[in-house]
């Protein structure tokens, strides 16, 4: 069984948990036959959401992928959190329009630009409209619309009706000094101001079902209210829990199995802790994988850009919404599926080889799925089951042209046309001769973050400009001499990458009797006026005759 738990992949090994969960436990099984096995996530839209999230999103997407695949019905599912109030001002709303929604649930704010339906909308959808790309597949909800449809009216009912066994569990976990301890669990929308932040709960009718609230400044320092009070129905949107609470309260009223977060959530006394409690001791709900009980479980690592956490409120990291930006699509799945969710993922494309890395290491799950290279039985199940779970629409009949970030980098920096570099690979039998218009697409797709690879990303070292005539650089006689043996042999010579390298040491041990370096800083400098440069061997059979030229002119 351990051996199969290392090959199995990670979502696999969850989805099979929450099944193995599920079928030992009645009551689970009564609520999968209602919802089936409900994976869930949920996002506050506040402003840019980093691509930390959408690690997030991912992970749910492979894991109910995976349940899928075993033959039950399940489904992911992505909230707004949308009835969560705009705390600081935002750049896209005005002075005025800042001070009147301070405080406003992101749902009742108008969208800061045209064809969205609220401030909440737009920056959710600035996401959701990527999960196509991305292979994502859920259903899209908002919290906001959940509250006024009711979908937790019962659970508001049993916490308000519990409230002084809510209190007592923040007092447990914060002391009894601490806010959440001393209140109602509870936040009314006022009905004057629309705010929710300003308001404060101060008695449960359970009788009437009503809740008594007063809307006043110095609620929180950061808006402003006003001055409304009365009774109301806590009931179908008129206001909402606070956050822990919240999270709570959401497993029961959807019925979820599966739903897991960053490792911040759950921290000793973090937010899981709270929601696994309430969850217990209140709504008497087993708490979702990873938690079991009061036992929260992991959440999953962070996201970090060259060693540094995603933060939206420090204003730090790559937004889901532009990450494309960095790497395609299907490069960043790849990344999240094959990355276990317990380890960091730290992603650097500004200089580094992250996304040469990256694309090898893409392109090898897809031999080993095709079964063109064989890596030994265990990663070979590894690798097919991570390039399934990554791959993004249909898998094609035939393996997919295959050529290095390097290699087309090195073809685009020679050829000025895009027809001419694929010309090249089908010549070299990178891409099929017989090539269909998705295959080609394919490739361009590729090619063109090729192009954008070298721009903005790409070391020093891969960037390079052949030269036309050869530039001032010093030579001595040997190298002189080793550069126009050379010239003869390209002029001449059938040549394999690795017989024309073998015949590099050929020509300085036997014919000229020059330092290896100093041959290959020569012809760098001849090629490139650089002393570095792409593999010689391959790169001068990509150039003969222009090689030959320079070479013949030192």
């Amino acid at each position: 069984m351990a051996k199969d738990k290392e090959v199995k992949h990670w979502a696999d090994q969850i989805a099979d948990e929450a099944i193995a969960r599920v079928e030992s436990d009645p009551f689970l099984q009564e609520v999968v036959k209602k919802t089936g096995y409900f994976v869930y996530d949920e996002k506050t839209p506040s402003g840019l959401i980093h691509i930390g999230s959408g690690r997030g999103w991912v992970i749910h997407d492979a894991i109910a992928k995976a349940l899928r695949s075993k033959g039950v019905d399940a489904k992911f599912v992505l909230s707004s959190d949308d009835m969560d109030p705009l705390d600081k001002p935002s750049k896209l709303l005005t002075e005025d329009e800042n001070e009147r929604y301070l405080g406003v649930p992101f749902k009742y704010i108008p969208s800061p630009k045209p064809g969205y339906d609220s401030f909440g909308d737009y920056y959710f959808k600035l996401c959701t409209d990527k999960f196509e790309e991305f292979g994502i597949v859920c259903e899209l909800e908002s919290t906001g619309a959940e509250y006024e449809k009711g979908t937790f009216n019962k659970q508001i009912k049993i916490i308000l009706d519990n409230a002084d066994k809510v209190k007592k569990i923040f007092a447990d976990l914060y002391g009894d000094d601490v806010g959440a301890a001393n209140k109602l669990p509870f936040n009314v929308r006022c009905p004057k101001c629309g705010k929710i932040a300003t308001t404060k709960a101060l008695e449960w009718d359970t009788e009437k079902e009503e809740i008594k609230f007063e809307c006043k400044d110095g609620v929180v320092a950061w808006a402003k209210g006003c001055n409304e009070s009365g009774w109301i129905s806590p009931y179908n949107g008129n206001g909402k829990f606070p956050w822990k609470v919240e999270w709570a309260a959401k497993w029961p009223a959807k019925g979820v199995i599966v739903e897991t977060a960053g490792k911040d959530h759950f921290t000793k006394g973090g937010s899981r802790t709270v929601a696994c409690r309430i969850c217990v001791d209140v709504l008497n709900y087993p708490p979702p994988y990873p938690s079991k009980g009061y036992y929260t479980g992991p959440g999953y690592e962070f996201f970090t850009v060259g060693g540094k956490k995603m933060s939206t409120s420090k204003g730090r990291g790559i937004g889901f919404a532009n990450s494309t930006s960095i790497a395609p699509a299907p490069m960043l799945r790849f990344l999240l599926v094959r990355t276990r969710p317990n380890a960091v993922i730290d992603f650097d494309p500004y200089g580094t080889n992250d996304i040469v890395l990256l694309y090898e290491r893409y392109d090898k799950a897809e031999r080993a799925y095709f079964g063109e290279e064989d890596f030994g039985e265990k990663d070979n199940i590894k690798l097919k089951r991570i390039y399934e779970l990554s791959y993004i629409g249909k898998i094609p009949d035939r393996i997919p042209p295959q050529f290095s970030l390097r290699h087309a980098s090195t073809l685009l920096q020679i050829y000025e046309e895009i027809d001419d570099v694929i010309k090249n690979l089908q010549e070299s039998g990178h891409v099929y001769k017989d090539a269909s218009k998705q295959e080609i697409e394919y490739v361009k797709e590729r090619l063109l973050f090729a192009k954008k690879w070298i721009d903005e990303f790409a070391p020093e070292d891969y960037k390079f400009e052949l030269q036309k005539k050869v530039p001032d650089v010093e030579l001595n006689d040997k190298q002189r001499q080793a550069l126009k043996i050379l010239a003869e042999k390209l002029k001449h010579g059938k040549w394999t990458e690795q017989t024309l390298y073998n015949e590099f040491y050929t020509i300085c041990r036997d014919e000229v009797d020059i330092p290896t370096g100093e041959f290959f800083q020569a012809a760098y400098k001849v090629l490139l006026n650089k002393e570095r440069g792409p593999k010689l061997a391959g790169f001068l059979l990509l150039v003969r005759e222009k090689a030959v030229k320079l070479f013949d002119a030192v």
